[in-house]
This record gives C-alpha cells, sequence and structure tokens, in this order.
C-alpha cells in the first residue's frame, strides 16, 4: 500500500483475532505498531511476532482516558506523533435483549463505544493538530443490519458507524480521514462464544455465499488499504467484508 510505510499506528485490540491478524499485516508493510490491549500477554505476543521489531504493547483500558493518555505519549515520546489509528477492540456474548441487566449494558458500552470514542478523543486530537491523519473502526454487520442476541453490541456498532460519518464531516479540512469497516461472522475467540455446541457456525457457513465464515485475515488487507495513501480520498464511508452475506 502506497505511503504505509514508516508511518505509526496504534492500534486497539491487538492482542488476539482480527486485531493481531492487523498489526502483523501493519508491520509487514512497514508501520511501526504501538498495540493497546488488556490482554498485557497476548499483546505482547503479539509485538514480538511483527516483522521489523517496531512493535510496541501497551496494557490499556481503552475506556480510561489516563490509561489511553499514558500510553500514546509513551508510544509518540518513543516512536514519533501518530500517523494512524485503528480500533479493532470488541467484545460480546450472546444473550436476548430481556434478559439482559444494566452490567452486561455498561460493559458492552464500555468497550465497544465508550472506548473507541475516549481514542479518538485522545489520539485524534493530535492528528486534527497537525492537519493529517488516517482512522479506520471496525464496527460490525450487526450494526447495520441488526443480529439475534447482540442487540447492546448491534447499538454501539450502529453508533460507531453513525460516529464515523460524523468525525468525517468535521474533520475532513483538517486533514483526518475517517472510515468504517464492518466484518460478518468471523472465526475469533469471540465467535466461540456463539458458537460452541450450538451449531450456529455451520449455519452461517452454509448462508454466507462464499459458503465459509471469515478468517481474521480477511479483514487485514482492507484495514492496510484505508489507512494508505491509495485511499487518501475516502471518508465516512461504510464497508461490508462478509463473503457476500450482507449486500448494502
Amino acid at each position: 500500500m502506497r505511503g504505509l510505510s514508516g508511518k505509526r499506528i496504534i492500534l486497539t485490540g491487538g492482542a488476539s483475532g482480527i486485531g493481531r491478524a492487523t498489526a502483523l499485516r501493519l508491520a509487514e508493510e512497514g508501520c511501526i505498531v504501538g498495540i493497546f490491549d488488556l490482554n498485557e500477554a497476548g499483546a505482547v505476543e503479539t509485538a514480538a511476532s511483527c516483522a521489523g521489531g517496531q512493535a510496541m504493547a501497551f496494557t490499556v483500558d481503552i475506556a480510561d482516558r489516563a490509561q489511553v493518555t499514558a500510553a500514546m505519549e509513551t508510544f509518540e515520546r518513543e516512536r514519533g506523533p501518530t500517523d494512524g489509528l485503528a480500533n479493532i477492540a470488541g467484545w460480546d456474548t450472546p444473550v436476548a435483549f430481556l434478559d439482559t441487566d444494566d452490567a452486561f449494558w455498561e460493559k458492552v458500552i464500555r468497550i465497544n463505544l465508550h472506548g473507541p470514542m475516549m481514542m479518538h478523543h485522545v489520539v485524534v486530537r493530535g492528528m486534527a493538530q497537525r492537519g493529517s491523519g488516517r482512522v479506520v473502526n471496525v464496527a460490525s454487520d450487526a450494526g447495520r443490519v441488526g443480529s439475534s442476541g447482540e442487540s447492546v453490541y448491534s447499538a454501539c456498532k450502529g453508533g460507531i458507524i453513525a460516529f464515523t460519518k460524523t468525525l468525517a464531516r468535521e474533520l475532513a479540512r483538517k486533514g483526518v480521514t475517517l472510515n468504517a469497516l464492518c466484518p460478518g461472522p468471523t472465526d475469533t475467540p469471540l465467535f466461540e462464544n456463539f458458537t460452541t455446541g450450538t451449531g450456529i457456525g455451520e449455519a452461517l457457513a452454509r448462508a454466507i455465499p462464499l459458503r465459509r465464515i471469515g478468517q481474521p485475515g480477511d479483514y487485514t488487507g482492507m484495514i492496510a488499504f484505508l489507512l494508505s495513501d491509495d485511499a487518501a480520498y475516502m471518508t465516512g464511508q461504510t464497508i461490508s467484508v462478509s463473503g457476500g452475506l450482507t449486500m448494502v
């Protein structure tokens, strides 16, 4: 991808799944990657696996302003100003809405909506001041078309899509682009919460036109593209990568 080599990218959720695969891909492209994740061991393992030896791992609760700020300041002090942000961290477990409670709402919203908003408020501020930057927010097709058992998660991801579009309008003249990527069902540790002993995975694979569940590596090229100079004229867009399950 044009313009990615040497770029400093902060990435959330890099300890596993799509986040880990993306960190590895960005490192292959020559990026300097700061990995923010609550899973310290996973983040360290990902950083150690990144090509070039320039990835850094940080133990961060992305909804905690002080932790995000401290990690960003350390990353920028050691590697330079942040050029790009990939918000990939997420969490959910299947529960019918009427069976949920306040504590569940708060956890899902904190990780999937409050956390990404905090990352923008802390990290994107510097991009706007410097007059350049790229942001990719990993939302979900659950936020576009709904998903049974994921009501609160879907609300968060729909919010991220709307937030991305709004901030793209606000920051366009400051040289910052923002786009949202919506994966379909993907074989990650999170997906195991939905499929263990249920047969749902097999049923979904049959429903997907490409006849398989997504793999973490299916999204890394699109994320790298949206962070690159090849996507310089794209902002405020929502892109589904779902094997054809959703065609919006």
